[in-house]
């Protein structure tokens, strides 16, 4: 999945007709073209405007081979709709319709970029296309964001398509908030879900190399306190998990794990699987526990979305000091996402008192929380933003307390009054632009925390 700054590839394709002023067109096209590169995009397609709908067809099934994130088509000049609904029909990219402002002069009418535009719009809505449009001048730092926004949001649907989710276990009995339908996954997003047993994962564990276990433990010293007055066995399990996943989702492509912890890992580990759970996502493979399927594909949209680790997080309490919300999780928070005022801390989990968990609060700062919902029958995206503000611990294990605009009474209201789902996932950063984009792009609602 994404890596903090990795390029986005645009499609870029400019119309015109001839019989408008062409040179002031090619000096708009070179203009945009070297905007979007200055914004750190990666061009793909043709260096010319193409003028004919056969052009704009070549163009577009040149463009069809490429990974590309989205399709601009950027109206130099005025033309009929012919051209857009081409590169429309032949692009499976999102796409953008850009018009640019042209100043009355009193003079000829050089360029009609903005009819151009309308004619396209209303081609491509009539057959039913989905597009999105701009009207701004390529010296406006917004046209970049936007077009930033809609390629970020382009580059997690086309990434979520054939993503493998590794899963093992069933759902803990009455936790419908962890149930899954992987046919629909399949149909819907494009995701596949990988089916495995627990008792396999186990076996693995037991036969990984305790050399690498004594090293990763070794390494780990200089992250958190205490691990050594921990119990060996205990902190050996959960090691040897995060490394048998590692190995497994590079063995089998596997993007995230939906893990079954309890009983099962305290029972028949003699360990907990939360430190497993924080390594992983903290190194962009978001895993949860309960085996929540759903949870993993929201941590890694949002993961696609922010460039950083997600933390996948129960709701538990109101802080009524601060009017905040606190988050919490037994222990399976990313240590990236530690408060730098306090250092992570090897702990056993509160109920079971087996090794091994992270325990510390939250560092401050914006987040985004999200949740792909199946909580009506159907999916919709959750979307919320808040400020995570500094705190002590609010009970054992990872937690922070966040403020939103609402009162924290009346957010959690709404969590029950909608029937959300317990976990929700948390990064740090507002991506809500890109969310809502990537909302309208699978066609789910969005409800706004």
């Amino acid at each position: 999945m994404t890596r903090s700054g990795e390029q986005l590839r645009l499609g870029f394709v400019a119309v015109m007709r001839s019989t408008f002023d062409v040179p002031l067109a090619e000096s708009m096209v070179r203009d945009a073209r070297a905007r979007l590169a200055e914004g750190g995009f990666d061009l793909a397609g043709p260096a010319g405007a193409v003028s004919t709908v056969e052009e704009a067809g070549a163009a577009a099934k040149e463009l069809a081979g490429e990974p590309i994130d989205a399709l601009v088509v950027f109206q130099a000049t005025f033309a009929d709709s012919g051209m857009a609904r081409a590169l429309a029909e032949g692009s499976d990219a999102p796409l953008l319709l850009w018009a640019i402002p042209e100043k009355p002069s009193g003079g000829r009418l050089r360029l009609n970029s903005y009819c151009g535009v309308n004619l396209g719009a209303h081609a491509l809505r009539r057959a039913g296309l989905r597009y999105e449009a701009l009207y701004l001048d390529a010296a406006d730092p917004e046209a970049v964001e936007r077009i930033r926004t809609l390629a970020r949001a382009g580059r997690i649907r086309r990434r979520l398509r054939g993503t493998r989710i590794g899963r093992f276990g069933p759902e803990p009995d009455g936790f419908a908030s962890c149930v899954m339908d992987a046919e629909a996954l399949r149909e819907r997003l494009g995701v596949e879900v990988a089916q495995y047993e627990l008792a396999s994962l186990f076996d693995d564990v037991k036969r990984m190399d305790g050399e690498e276990i004594d090293r990763l433990r070794n390494d780990l010293t200089g992250r958190i306190d205490g691990l050594r007055e921990q119990d060996p066995e205990g902190v050996k399990g959960t090691l040897g998990t995060y490394l048998a996943l590692r190995r497994l989702a590079e063995k089998e492509g596997l993007a995230g794990f939906a893990i079954r912890c309890w009983p099962e890992f305290f029972t028949g580990m003699q360990c907990a699987a939360c430190g497993a759970l924080s390594l992983l996502s903290d190194e962009l493979t978001p895993a949860s526990c309960e085996s929540d399927v759903n949870g993993v594909i929201t941590q890694l949209t949002l993961q696609e979305a922010a460039g950083a680790p997600v933390f996948d997080s129960d709701i538990v309490a109101v802080n009524e000091e601060l009017d905040g919300v606190v988050f919490w999780h037994c222990g399976k928070a990313p240590l990236s996402m530690a408060d730098p005022e306090e250092r992570p801390l090897a702990t056993v989990h509160s109920n079971r008192l087996m090794p091994l968990l992270m325990e510390f609060p939250l560092k401050p700062g914006p987040v985004t929380l999200a949740r792909l919902s199946a909580a009506t029958g159907g999916y919709r995206l959750v979307i919320g933003t808040g400020e995570m503000v500094r705190s002590a611990k609010s009970f054992t294990g990872t937690s922070g307390v966040c403020r939103f605009a609402k009162p924290a009474k009346a957010f959690m209201e709404t969590i029950l009054e909608e029937g959300l789902e317990h976990h929700v996932a948390l990064a740090y950063g507002d991506h809500t632009a890109t969310l809502r984009a990537l909302a309208r792009l699978l066609d789910l609602p969005v409800l706004e925390l």
